[in-house]
């Protein structure tokens, strides 16, 4: 694979280009915006580095789809952030339009692209390019527990004071207040987390990281960028490299975990026909409780969506 699309130059996707520039994995990064000159900036800066860092990725800006063709994977960060006084359904209404578009213009330059959606709402989001492009399941997918789980394991790895190289650690369901962290599956260098930190602890640590994203917003007065770029730029490398790498991803699910007809965060393979195998683990009762109470939040939102005239 040779050339990746991340559409939106904004702090999230131009992190995303960069991070993957960084990793030389790729011939080539087409940065879409249409604030062109926006685009042709940050790809320019990141073309500039490439000296000094040390890599060979070659990165373009532009606002012209044409420049996208024969794109092998695509990531979608475009979109609006929530503003005061909007609504959940306005904000759903405007990004799915918004991605439903951007989606329809890639396909027509590149017929079979992996497309990972990082926008918000996530869930429905993923769903929307999913009706879009048309393509298999396995092939669109969201970008949303790499993250969760990476705040998960940062906080851990500062209470337990560990490398977080050393934490490993799986989450669940919806991208929002509902994450379904699942500390039975969380390890220190194969020691379980539950022997190091005590059952208070670790439900604070949970708790932090289900408002992990409302954190930096109370802090910047905007959403983060550097975690969540590098989360998606991760995905197209493992994908590149087709690792078989298992990570959490938004996934569409038809019968696993008792869900149907629904996009959620579920542990996959990823590799380089996208998801390769959704994994299903063995939950107890608890666990598939709170899985299920996350799938009833996400289907809401998603009902907000299927009401919606898009046109």
């Amino acid at each position: 694979m040779s050339k990746v699309t991340v559409v939106g130059a904004g702090n999230v996707g131009a992190t995303c280009a960069n991070v993957l520039a960084h990793k030389d994995v790729v011939k080539e990064v087409v940065l879409l915006d249409i604030k062109g000159d926006f685009a042709r900036g940050k790809a320019l800066d990141t073309w500039e580095q490439a000296p000094i860092d040390y890599y060979s990725t070659k990165t373009i800006g532009t606002d012209d789809y044409a420049e996208t063709a024969n794109s092998d994977i695509v990531v979608i960060t475009a979109g609006i952030p929530r503003k005061p006084g909007m609504s959940r359904d306005d904000l759903i209404s405007t990004n799915a339009k918004i991605v439903t578009s951007v989606t329809e213009s890639i396909l027509k330059y590149s017929p079979n692209p992996i497309i990972i959606v990082v926008s918000n709402p996530l869930d429905v989001m993923t769903f929307a390019a999913y009706k879009a492009a048309g393509l298999d399941a396995s092939r669109v997918f969201g970008m949303a527990g790499i993250l969760d789980t990476a705040r998960y394991r940062a906080f851990l790895a500062e209470a337990l004071d560990v490398s977080p190289k050393d934490i490993q650690a799986i989450l669940m369901g919806g991208h929002g207040d509902t994450m379904v962290p699942l500390p039975r599956y969380t390890t220190v260098s194969g020691i379980p987390v539950t022997e190091m930190i005590d059952d208070e602890k670790l439900t604070a640590i949970v708790n932090r990281t289900k408002k992990g994203g409302g954190e930096l917003v109370q802090l910047m007065g905007t959403s983060a960028w550097y975690a969540p770029g590098a989360a998606a730029a991760q995905m197209v490398e493992t994908i590149v490299r087709d690792e078989n790498r298992i990570f959490p991803v938004c996934a569409y699910v038809d019968g696993q975990y008792g869900l149907n007809d629904m996009f959620i965060g579920v542990p996959v393979k990823l590799n380089k026909n996208g998801i390769g195998e959704i994994l299903e683990l063995q939950l107890n009762k608890d666990e598939m409780a709170l899985l299920n109470q996350s799938a009833e939040h996400v289907r809401a939102v998603m009902d907000v969506f299927n009401g919606m005239s898009l046109a």
